[in-house]
């Protein structure tokens, strides 16, 4: 029998709790405050200073309203990069605040471009350029200055508290110390970013973390809200980045920096054949590949000396591997285009419309339970700005809801009893993992298989992103085959006792997107979702599919568009 500690068990009470101290999570912290909520406090498994989609910094705000542009041109354009599935209604609220989200950084010591006549230096018609290596931290700064305020780093939180379809609080653990926590919140917002890590990556190996979106985003937010039956919404509109070969830098940079278009091996420019979506332009890249005409290339042959040296200073900044290629070459992006290719899918609520269906005022179906950021769904091209927003929107409302509601002293009580009991059990599940003695298998070697399944049957790169129903049912089955596996799976310490449940949710995550995958029985995002039984697009899918876990089955709900203008709230 081994002789490893018990787990100790912490209980902690506050008014708001913030699960995920990234971009959202720490702005709508910052407006708790500022509205004087009362007790807050962010989990965060990492550490907020360094956390998070931001934890590297980012050198342009893609969702910004620049002069002579207003909010409703941004619902324009990300309504027509999703071929109109989006909420019009949270793509509005959000791009109302995104240049007031901007003032703010700026204020707490964001470096923004200026042009000599003291204008932000706009790139494109949505997007500014400024020095955001330590946007982060900005962040993590002006949070730790806030007395009502407690921040828990490497806490892994792991399971909401829900009575009655009423959030209550959550439990988790502690990376660094074997303690387990029980956290009793009256509102909480869950801001843990996307998934990324479901599908086999370009880059296997010890490279295999070498990916678009951070591999630490394993989907938990997600997860917990699935098993708790919060309803789900577009996970079928997966995102799959169209990047620079090997490295994965990014594109844009290069597409909008010097004008590169996107050509293939004859030289020819694709990108106007097939349409500028960001699905289309993935889509492009992989049939021009498929038909023989690759490999494909942003075109930077024939740029000036002055613009090859502006690429090298902003890839060693951002994706130092892309200038470390050039440097390897001997050549500059001038004397050889840029090979490019896509990435595995992701679902992530920032680029594309996967995750919680919220309200307008981002309220999950589950009752004071917010979510913010790329866990929110229906909110497209939010970006980081986006986040910002959706995390003010949230805590503005949390506060509304905080003032108007007295709970009576009993029924805290009774709660409380109840919520005992289910702590030690919460703490018994995660002892059984850490006491176990033996397993058939590693967290890895499983993490590999479903990689591998969700590659080959859920429309994976191997598949160039294509699947069919009958792929689709194998997928299922062999994900679910997995989840069993992974119930034996054991932990040395507190660190490996994180892996097994970033396994487990990911594992959660793939069922519903493959369930999704499956429901929307039309292509209508080439490559997000390539539907080879439905390969034609039809008016009659203008509608969202929606997902709720019911008695352990994915129930499938569809619903009707939201305009904008319009407040949604949850009847049903």
């Amino acid at each position: 029998m081994s002789m490893k500690n018990r787990l100790n068990t912490k209980e902690i009470t506050t008014d708001v709790l913030i699960i995920g101290g990234g971009t959202a999570g720490c702005y709508a912290a910052l407006v708790l405050s500022e509205q004087k909520a009362g007790r807050v406090l962010i989990a965060e498994k990492a550490n907020i200073k360094r956390s998070g989609c931001l934890a590297a910094g980012v050198n342009a705000l893609n969702a910004y309203i620049v002069k002579g542009r207003k909010p409703q041109d941004y619902v324009d354009y990300a309504k027509k990069d999703a071929d109109n599935i989006v909420r019009e209604d949270l793509l509005l609220t959000m791009s109302e605040g995104l240049n007031r989200v901007t003032a703010k950084m700026e204020q707490l010591g964001l470096v923004i471009l200026k042009d000599e006549n003291g204008e932000y230096v706009a790139r494109g018609n949505r997007n500014i350029k400024i020095n955001g290596e330590n946007f982060k931290p900005l962040l993590a700064d002006a949070v730790a200055k806030l007395s009502d305020v407690t921040v828990i780093n490497q806490l892994n939180i792991t399971d909401y508290i829900v009575k009655d379809n009423h959030i209550e609080g959550a439990y988790g653990f502690s990376i660094a110390k074997q303690k387990a926590y029980e956290i009793r919140a009256k509102k909480v917002l869950i801001a843990t970013g996307g998934a990324a890590g479901l599908y086999k990556p370009n880059n296997p190996g010890f490279s295999r973390h070498k990916m678009w979106y951070p591999p630490f985003n394993t989907g938990a937010g997600y997860a917990m809200g699935i098993r708790s039956g919060a309803e789900m919404t577009t996970f079928e509109m997966r995102f799959i980045a169209l990047r620079c070969k090997d490295t994965i830098a990014p594109t844009g940079t290069i597409a909008q920096g010097v004008g590169a278009k996107q050509v293939n091996s004859l030289g020819e420019v694709y990108e106007t054949k097939y349409g500028l979506t960001t699905s289309q332009r993935m889509y492009g890249t992989v049939q021009e590949n498929l038909e023989g005409r690759g490999p494909c290339y942003l075109r930077t042959e024939g740029i000036t000396p002055e613009q090859d040296e502006s690429l090298r200073k902003a890839y060693l900044n951002m994706a130092p591997s892309q200038t470390l290629k050039w440097v390897e070459a001997g050549k500059n992006p001038s004397r050889q285009n840029v090979e490019i290719e896509g990435t595995e899918p992701y679902i992530v609520g920032g680029h594309t419309a996967s995750g919680y269906w919220v309200d307008t005022n981002r309220e999950t179906t589950i009752h004071g339970l917010f979510a913010a950021g790329d866990v929110a769904g229906g909110c497209p091209q939010k970006y980081v700005t986006g986040a910002l927003v959706e995390g003010e929107i949230a805590a503005l409302r949390m506060v509304e809801q905080l003032d108007a509601e007295s709970r009576a002293e009993d029924e805290v009580q009774e709660s409380e009893l109840v919520a005992v009991a289910a702590l030690e059990d919460k703490t018994a599940e995660y002892d059984a993992i850490l006491q176990r003695e033996h397993a058939l298998f590693t967290v890895e070697q499983l993490e590999e298989a479903m990689q591998k399944v969700m590659d080959q049957y859920a429309g994976g790169i191997g598949t160039h992103y294509q699947f069919n129903g009958k792929q689709l049912a194998m997928a299922e089955e062999k994900i679910r085959q997995l989840q069993v596996l992974a119930e034996g799976l054991k932990a040395e310490d507190m660190h490996e006792l994180m892996f097994v449940y970033e396994l487990k949710e990911r594992l959660t995550v793939c069922l519903s997107v493959i369930a999704h995958l499956g429901a929307r029985k039309e292509t209508r995002w080439h490559s997000f979702a390539e539907n080879l039984d439905y390969p034609q697009k039809s008016d009659e899918w203008l509608r969202y599919v929606n997902s709720r876990l019911v008695d352990g089955k994915i129930e499938i709900i569809y619903r009707d568009l939201v305009e904008g203008g319009t407040t949604y709230e949850h009847r049903n």
